[in-house]
């Protein structure tokens, strides 16, 4: 290692403790005590889920916008979403249709729309972006993205023409989709979903077994909700001539494949969409070692998680890739491309002193990195 080295700090938020920027600041203080004079970049990180839009404007340069648009039940509620350079917008559908905004009493997943994501689309592209993409975790809706397009100017009509409002409860009755009045900017838009299930459409892993009961759904909604499903996905077949039943379609409730559908969405995992746009390849040029974390190391990290993804990048690059973790999970294997890992917690203690204690043990966690990075640079 370089007596000045370049180091890299790409950690995901531990989430309830300590964001990305907190710990890229206590990495920091680690480096320069120990490299003098070393160079530091950070770029904060998030895998798709709730923080995705902030730690994307954050680290791009971007800003957030906010609309009024609807509710999963229709109501207005004020959302934000994240303008970036170069005409790209990035949207967590959470923000307008997400489980978050209804209380415990008001989840039914027969009555939600994701008409509000819709809306906020239509903002992105009212404000000019080129390239949308779409986070689609925490949804409160099983409505086949029906109501979501339905904003953007598709028709959902009955077996009498009849338009349909596009929630769960609709899904059985639509006979045809009438695209006349779709929204010409989708066509000229990239669109792309940051996806990490792959769950169909349909069946005992599809959209509305798995996920509809967390979304209210009692046992006999969720038959209500497939047999509904199983018709509309036939309608968007024979609409767009393929098949949408696919991996990734059952996402948010049948947004995933809405997207597909309607607006040529590409999925793709959502760490790697965000390592993506921020330009991380290029910030690994030149760097001597990157450091990654999150939370809690487990079996779920290999799966599509923000370490998972920086280490892939990191082996591409050839560049030496670390993870300070808050903690892990015991006889978890390891992750291609991590060199090292880290956990924060040094002593037996009840979790609820760890996270109270998060930035202490964090900062020891880094102190404890660097000194042994130290140790080596001297005997290498």
């Amino acid at each position: 290692m370089r007596e000045t080295p370049r180091f890299v700090f790409a950690s995901d938020s531990l989430k309830g403790t300590l964001g990305s920027e907190d710990a890229a600041r206590l990495l920091e203080g680690a480096a320069r005590r120990h490299f003098p004079g070393c160079a530091c970049s950070f770029v904060p990180m998030a895998d798709g889920g709730e923080g995705t839009v902030s730690a994307l404007v954050a680290a791009c340069g971007g800003e957030l916008r906010r609309a009024r648009v609807s509710d999963p039940l229709g109501r207005p509620v004020d959302a934000a979403y994240g303008v970036l350079p170069g005409g790209r917008a990035v949207i967590e559908m959470a923000a307008a249709s997400g489980l978050p905004l209804l209380a415990p009493g008001e989840r039914n997943p027969l009555l939600a729309t994701t008409y509000g994501t819709g809306e906020l689309i239509r903002a992105a592209l009212d404000g000019g972006a080129r390239d949308v993409t779409l986070a689609i975790g925490g949804s409160a809706t099983n409505d086949g993205g029906a109501g979501c397009m339905r904003a953007l100017g598709a028709r959902f009509l009955d077996e009498d023409g009849r338009e349909l409002p596009g929630r769960g409860a609709d899904l059985a009755r639509v006979a045809s989709i009438d695209l006349s009045g779709l929204d010409p900017r989708v066509e000229r838009a990239e669109f792309h979903l940051m996806c990490d299930v792959d769950n169909p459409l349909v069946g005992p892993l599809g959209a509305s077994v798995v996920y509809g009961p967390q979304k209210g759904a009692t046992p006999a909604m969720v038959s209500e909700l497939d047999a509904g499903m199983r018709g509309y996905a036939r309608v968007l077949a024979a609409t767009f001539g393929r098949d949408f039943d696919v991996p990734g379609a059952g996402a948010a409730g049948g947004l995933g494949a809405a997207a597909m559908a309607f607006l040529g969405a590409r999925a793709q995992g959502g760490a790697e969409r965000v390592l993506e746009l921020v330009g991380f390849d290029g910030l690994l040029e030149g760097a001597d070692l990157c450091v990654t974390g999150e939370g809690h190391f487990d079996g779920q990290t290999a799966r599509g998680k923000v370490v998972s993804a920086v280490a892939a990048a990191c082996e591409r690059a050839g560049v030496p890739c670390v993870a300070v973790v808050g903690g892990m999970s015991a006889g978890v294997a390891g992750v291609p491309g991590l060199a090292a890992l880290v956990p924060a917690a040094i002593d037996a203690m009840p979790l609820e002193e760890a996270l109270g204690r998060a930035e202490e043990l964090y900062a020891l966690a880094a102190e404890r990195l660097f000194s042994l990075l130290a140790l080596g640079a001297r005997l290498g």
